[in-house]
């Protein structure tokens, strides 16, 4: 059977701390988890204005609430899956089941590669509605504006590396299912043990029964003794 899946022992293990706050996946999850707060905290709290004449606000990004909204959207979300994968990393070398490892893994690939994505469309649309932003909007929040660009461009790069990373994780698991777990059913490489029956001598392999000498011949027929 295999030793390991995904990376950790089959068997489970304790959690170690040390090896879990170096592991370059917590360190990056950390930093989304950090930019995630950054854009969606700054957008709630400066991304919005009001002038005096007008009793509704509207977004610093030329006034296009739609992406205010997308930021925050994507800002809390990444947020909560920050969260839920350091659990799960956590958690992990202690889940002996190899179907729920891989779950967890393809999970984490398909969730890093579409904010990886989604990422890099909030940048260009808040980039793009930046650089049409003009009258008060780029006087009152300058700063602010810059720092969501800024910070989910940063996200693109983090959340691609954990694409890269969980891919790898993946594959892992995969080449370690492929070279060491044999099913033994279908294994033709390694015989079967002998039987405790086996004999050297005699073609079929079995032993002579103890009885064979007092067994009649066959066709003979010998009268019971009375």
């Amino acid at each position: 059977m295999q030793s390991s899946a995904y990376g950790a022992s089959l068997a489970g293990g304790a959690f170690d701390l040390v090896h879990y706050v170096k592991q370059p996946q917590t360190i990056l999850r950390c930093l989304s988890w950090l930019f995630s707060i950054v854009v969606f905290a700054t957008i709630t709290a400066e991304g919005y204005i009001n002038k005096k004449e007008e009793s509704e606000t509207s977004c610093i990004f030329n006034k296009n609430d739609s992406a205010c909204s997308y930021g925050v959207g994507i800002g809390v979300l990444a947020f909560l899956a920050c969260v839920v994968f350091l659990v799960l990393d956590a958690h992990f070398p202690q889940i002996s089941n190899a179907k729920e490892r891989k779950f967890i893994v393809i999970g984490d690939l398909v969730f890093s590669v579409a904010w990886t994505f989604l990422w890099f469309i909030c940048f260009c649309v808040l980039a793009n509605q930046w650089a049409k932003t003009d009258g008060p909007e780029v006087a009152v929040a300058p700063d602010a504006a810059r720092a969501i660009i800024a910070f989910s461009f940063f996200s693109i790069i983090t959340w691609g590396i954990l694409s890269f990373f969980a891919f790898g994780r993946y594959r892992q698991g995969v080449s370690e299912f492929d070279q060491e777990y044999r099913d033994p059913a279908n294994d033709h490489s390694s015989p079967y043990p002998p039987t405790p029956y086996a004999s050297s001598s005699g073609p079929t392999g079995y032993q002579q029964s103890p009885f064979s000498h007092n067994q009649e011949q066959p066709g003979e027929y010998q009268p019971p003794a009375y």
